[in-house]
């Protein structure tokens, strides 16, 4: 009987924490959206300029992003 009163406690407790951890995730991943949607938006920019090295290098750094 102790052994499952340990148990439920501990299956209680470490979900909480994991579940607060949804909220950094969220953040994390909408920071690299954001950034990702600059590097986007100043690459189309320097496309349009004709400056196509530039353009092809802010959408390199872009989709490394998203490798990590």
């Amino acid at each position: 009987m102790k052994k499952l009163v340990i148990t439920a406690v501990l299956a209680l407790f470490s979900s909480s924490a994991f579940a607060g951890s949804c909220l950094n995730m969220a953040q994390t991943l909408d920071n690299k959206i954001q950034k990702v949607q600059q590097l986007r938006d100043d690459a189309m920019q320097a496309h349009d300029n004709g400056d196509h090295a530039k353009s092809e290098e802010l959408f390199a750094m872009a989709m490394k992003l998203f490798k990590s």
